[in-house]
């Protein structure tokens, strides 16, 4: 499945954007992303129910409104959507519109209380959710050269890259301010503004309440030398080829998409403080009530592998409240 011409030379991002998103892109198939890898929404239903709490968190922040909005970023094929609805208690689940944002065609038989959206709506009032977004906005790819130079990496459809033209301007600026090079040649950055960018506008679509990143990550202060981009296909990770046959993906500096006012919390901490604790059941329990200590014990592993240490748990949730105060401020935050 070519997305364009083998031979062509081109920086990862335009690469990166046709494979995905452009016609036959990865991100256009009808098996969606839970076809090819694991986020924290398919592991378990109880994510959806965190962020089901949260939601009623943003609800009463917000003095609960007459309309409260749900905003599924990056919705695949509107699971999320789908399981906050349900989790929401009857009085607030009236009130809620949902709305889930992606490329790819609406999905048959999705609730239709869920509208089909493929850019958020403006004015949001609730809660704007981008699980695993922002590390599929497209972005270049910088490599040292033997002169200890950053320059531009140019990739082909088969994913062979040679190095083109050195890094300048807002990118070389971009690297300077939040991931600084070394002068060691074959080191590699991923140059994030495109997602800096990205976030701010989703943020803007807010008028009131909460928007919030979730993504692998890494801050200016752990950065890994020679970059994070990948690929997935068929539930595997893979070499990065831009042929549309795979996902392209890369972690995000969250640090750097940070507005005033947002901070970044690991995700166990957050979903600990949306209730999501991975205890197990008594054991007491098996002996009086058998069945109800097998769920309890399956919904424990469940909320271990959300919150596990080399895991989702280490995914990072940016949160920028607007016009509210923190609704996770128990939550234990890393500085941005």
């Amino acid at each position: 499945m070519g997305t364009g011409a083998t031979g062509e030379w081109r920086g990862w991002r335009t690469a990166t954007e046709a494979a995905l998103y452009g016609p036959g892109g990865f991100y256009r198939r009808s098996e969606g992303p839970a076809g090819h890898f694991r986020t924290s929404v398919h592991a378990s239903a109880l994510f959806a129910g965190a962020v089901a709490r949260l939601l009623g968190r943003v609800d009463d922040a917000l003095g609960r409104p007459a309309t409260l909005d749900f905003v599924d970023m990056a919705a695949g094929r509107g699971e999320l959507a789908t399981g906050v609805l349900a989790a929401l208690p009857t009085d607030v689940q009236a009130r809620t519109r949902a709305y889930a944002v992606e490329v790819a065609d609406r999905p048959d038989g999705l609730d239709h209380r869920i509208e089909w959206l493929t850019e958020p709506p403006r004015g949001i009032t609730g809660l704007l959710f981008a699980n695993e977004w922002l590390d599929n906005v497209p972005v270049e790819v910088a490599e040292v050269d033997p002169a200890g130079e950053a320059r531009l990496v140019l990739v082909r459809d088969d994913g062979q890259e040679r190095l083109g033209e050195p890094v300048g301007g807002a990118g070389a600026r971009w690297l300077e301010r939040w991931w600084p090079l070394p002068p060691e040649e074959g080191l590699r950055a991923e140059i994030g503004a495109p997602r800096d960018e990205a976030w701010a506008s989703a943020v803007a679509a807010v008028e009131r309440g909460l928007a919030v990143a979730v993504d692998y990550a890494h801050t200016v202060g752990t950065r890994p030398l020679c970059g994070t981009l990948t690929g997935f296909r068929e539930g595997r990770e893979t070499a990065p080829v831009p042929d549309g046959s795979c996902d392209i993906t890369a972690h995000v500096a969250l640090d750097a998409c940070a507005l005033p006012g947002a901070h970044l919390v690991p995700q166990r901490e957050a979903l600990r403080a949306l209730g999501i604790t991975g205890a197990r059941p008594p054991l007491a329990l098996a002996s009086t009530d058998p069945v109800a200590y097998v769920r309890a014990l399956a919904s424990a592993g469940e909320a271990a592998e959300l919150t596990a240490a080399g895991g989702l748990g280490d995914f990072g949730w940016l949160l920028q409240p607007v016009g509210i105060p923190d609704p996770l401020a128990t939550a234990v935050r890393s500085p941005v």
